[in-house]
């Protein structure tokens, strides 16, 4: 990798149900720069020694930690602020100093109303960048429902970093091209997919859905911005490893072809990417 090629890390939520252990192995196999790793239920995914020891075995550096701010980690690693400073540390120990975490929930009190300032106060702790990632409306028969405090879209909000995820974009009927440009250099991490504006969160293949991916790839490369766009796929469809592999590695070629600034061809063929 050089400094003319924008890094592309495998998030580990793509190979889910497979485990972190298996995120770092398919990331070596397709030819990733690196993996993003969302911290779950999963022991080795709370742990920055293993996690440390699989980047070193894989050959694959960790460049982003996604907290357990999920709907599905409330479990994980205990309060909410105890979520985003156990993932700042853990950033810091692993040695990436990305931070993605989820705008607060509405009943989540004081976290919620104080949620600006603390990111603030724990970014200046751990000398880690906390990006907060645009989620999307959640609806009940017909009508929106007020999930987040302040808002779901973190654009007009006063978050000095921000993630932006495609999927999540699609199903708040976005334009994530035109997004990504007003956010300038508040956008710092990026989660390369694909949606359709159909209430669900599919996280499709690039290509496959309705979102500006290929223009607002060009804007990254072409605007010279310094972050890491990360693969987070639904592959839980995926029948079996092969198939599983085959958008993994589509994927990837679809990024290295956008993001690429010295216009070199990318891998025409996705299945060449896959393990022999």
């Amino acid at each position: 990798m050089t400094k003319d090629l924008i890094p592309v890390a495998l998030s580990s939520a793509s190979v889910y149900p497979l485990n972190v252990h298996d995120a770092f192995s398919v990331a070596r196999d397709l030819g990733y720069d690196g993996v993003e790793v969302l911290v779950t239920g999963n022991q080795i995914s709370q742990s920055p020694a293993r996690l440390a020891e699989l980047s070193s075995r894989y050959d694959q550096p960790i460049m982003a930690i996604h907290a357990p701010t999920l709907l599905l980690t409330q479990q994980v690693w205990g309060s909410a602020w105890n979520k985003i400073e156990m993932s700042a540390a853990m950033a810091r120990d692993v040695g990436c100093d990305v931070v993605v975490a989820h705008p607060p929930f509405r009943w989540q009190g004081t976290y919620a109303t104080g949620f600006a300032d603390g990111v603030a106060r724990i970014m200046e702790q751990y000398g880690v960048k906390i990006a907060v990632e645009n989620m999307y409306p959640w609806r009940a028969r017909g009508r929106e429902a007020k999930m987040y405090l302040p808002h779901w879209n973190p654009v007009p909000q006063p978050y000095e970093f921000v993630t932006w995820d495609f999927s999540h974009a699609a199903i708040s009927n976005m334009d994530s091209h035109e997004a990504m440009v007003s956010l300038g250099d508040r956008l710092s991490h990026v989660h390369l997919c694909d949606g359709q504006d159909n209430g669900k969160d599919e996280h499709l293949v690039p290509g496959r859905g309705t979102q500006p991916v290929a223009e607002a790839m060009g804007h990254l490369r072409d605007s010279g911005w310094g972050g890491v766009v990360a693969v987070e796929v639904s592959t839980r469809k995926a029948k079996g490893a092969g198939e599983r592999e085959e958008w993994l590695g589509e994927t990837l070629a679809f990024a290295r072809r956008h993001l690429d600034r010295n216009g070199v061809e990318a891998v025409s063929d996705p299945s060449s990417l896959a393990p022999k």
